[in-house]
């Protein structure tokens, strides 16, 4: 805190101007918390998002059949949370990637988000059939948040996979103790808080920045 104080002073001392100071400062800040941390949303992505769908969107244009661009433009359009427009795309060619995991699992994640529950965890459930590393496990993830409140047990099952599956995500051992802590097994969500925190640490240092967020939510549920 105190060096905050004295970043402040020296900015305003520098630019001659209160409101300056604190404007750089808090761009400052929000770099180190982006670059360290990474609990922030991101500002610059959203833009390269709109640029990205612009550029397939021309190139669909051009060929109304490509499936390639259609699938890019779905995938973007889950990233903007605009899942009817991507799952509309995604039906439209079925035939043409029905033996695509990644296919199955965008539908899949569209289904799941416009509250089509049974039919989103057929559409996962076959894209883990396809693969069952398919987005390292997604399908697994995405199937135990929807079930969290409606089904518990269903949603721990799902959570379990995950977390055999994929050891080292720091975001499966959380959201497995959130389930657990949901479900009053208080003991079991410690010790999956703690597991969050130990892969954390044993993580190399590129993945690290991914996993940060979860590791830090883990560490504050640990301590409540």
């Amino acid at each position: 805190m105190l060096g905050k104080f004295f970043l402040f002073g020296l900015l305003w001392w520098l630019l001659g101007n209160p409101f300056l100071a604190i404007v750089v400062l808090l761009v400052v800040l929000y770099l180190l918390e982006r670059r360290f941390v990474g609990l922030t949303p991101s500002l610059i992505r959203p833009m390269r998002r709109l640029g990205e769908l612009s550029r397939w969107r021309k190139q669909l244009q051009l060929n109304p059949h490509d499936v390639s661009a259609k699938m890019e433009i779905a995938r973007l359009s889950i990233e903007r949370k605009k899942y009817a427009e991507a799952l509309k795309l995604l039906n439209g060619i079925e035939a043409q990637m029905e033996h695509s995991a990644e296919y199955w699992s965008n539908r899949g994640l569209c289904e799941l988000a416009l509250g089509r529950l049974e039919a989103g965890e057929k559409d996962m459930l076959r894209a883990l059939n396809i693969s069952p590393r398919v987005k390292y496990g997604l399908p697994l993830l995405r199937l135990g948040e929807a079930y969290a409140k409606l089904d518990p047990g269903k949603a721990l099952g799902y959570l379990q996979r995950f977390a055999e599956l994929h050891s080292s995500s720091c975001e499966g051992y959380y959201r497995l103790g959130m389930l657990y802590r949901r479900m009053g097994k208080t003991e079991e969500a410690r010790r999956a808080f703690r597991d969050c925190a130990q892969v954390f640490r044993t993580l190399p240092r590129y993945m690290r920045r991914h996993e940060r967020k979860w590791a830090l939510l883990a560490m504050w549920r640990g301590r409540r």
